[in-house]
């Protein structure tokens, strides 16, 4: 989320302009998009939940996915020297991709869908490129103040309207080629760490399962965490959806909060399930013995 100021004249003082009750609230779905010669176009729907008119701009953005998860902008990841590496490792599909429409008034419970089409040129030779559709809200016209709220500010006060702008992004994957989705899990440990369980009540120890996802095959990775009991294959102790992995890394971090603390001398079955290339597929399982 972005804050954007816009300020009177500077004075001594300041004092806050009472805000409007109205929400933008917007979705996209789907969570990603999978392009390739023989699927050339496809489409999101973005969606307005909100209660008041918003106007989004769409773009297609490079994105990179750093070792521990975190998506970072390329030109942030490029501005690190130690994550320039990852960032120079990007494929990226900007170049390939064409995004219609650029810009969309959504009134509130109505949406729009914002269609993709995909070309690589015959001499492309990675086997996949991506980048990320993202949606921004744009700020109203009137995001300054009323002649009304300027009028009745006193002598000596600074008046500050702030006003929120919003951004939705999703992965959008070329693929030039057959997938190649294969991985293994490594570097199981058990944690634990003090969380609150709603943000109020006090911390207490937590169970966390944390391990790598190592990419083994040349495309992306994305598909879902379960943790279950050896000694009854039906307990799921703890899951994971949506976990991807992105070419420009070899492997990433995952922690995975336990359902309860498991018993000393336990068994615990972790899986890399895909959902993907072949959705149901255990790409990758390891075994963990409580100690």
């Amino acid at each position: 989320m972005l804050l954007a100021a816009t300020p009177l004249p500077a004075q001594p003082a300041a004092a806050p302009v009472p805000a409007q009750a109205v929400q933008a609230n917007i979705n996209i779905t789907p969570k990603r998009l999978i392009l390739n010669d023989k699927k050339r176009t496809d489409s999101a729907y973005i969606f307005n939940q909100g209660n008041v008119p918003v106007t989004v701009d769409v773009s297609v953005v490079d994105r990179v996915m750093l070792p521990d998860g975190q998506i970072k902008t390329l030109a942030d990841a490029q501005a690190q020297p130690d994550l320039k590496p990852v960032a120079d490792r990007l494929r990226s599909a900007r170049s390939y991709t064409l995004v219609t429409p650029r810009r969309v008034t959504l009134m509130p419970g109505k949406g729009q869908t914002i269609r993709l089409r995909a070309a690589l040129p015959v001499d492309a030779n990675a086997p996949e490129y991506r980048s990320h559709l993202t949606v921004i809200t744009v700020p109203p016209r009137d995001v300054g103040l009323t002649a009304e709220n300027a009028a009745a500010q006193k002598a000596g006060e600074l008046a500050i309207r702030i006003n929120a702008v919003f951004g939705l992004s999703i992965p959008v994957i070329v693929r030039n080629g057959a997938p190649d989705a294969r991985a293994a899990l490594s570097g199981v440990m058990l944690e634990e760490e003090l969380l609150s369980p709603d943000g109020v009540a006090p911390a207490a120890p937590v169970p966390i399962l944390s391990f790598d996802i190592v990419r083994l095959g040349s495309s992306s990775l994305y598909g879902n965490i379960q943790v279950r009991s050896e000694s009854d294959r039906k307990d799921v102790v703890a899951s994971l959806r949506g976990v991807g992995v992105y070419p420009e890394i070899d492997g990433r971090r995952v922690r995975v909060r336990l359902q309860r603390k498991p018993v000393k001398g336990g068994t615990l079955n972790v899986q890399f399930i895909d959902d993907d290339v072949a959705p149901g597929l255990v790409l990758a399982r390891q075994s963990f013995t409580v100690r």
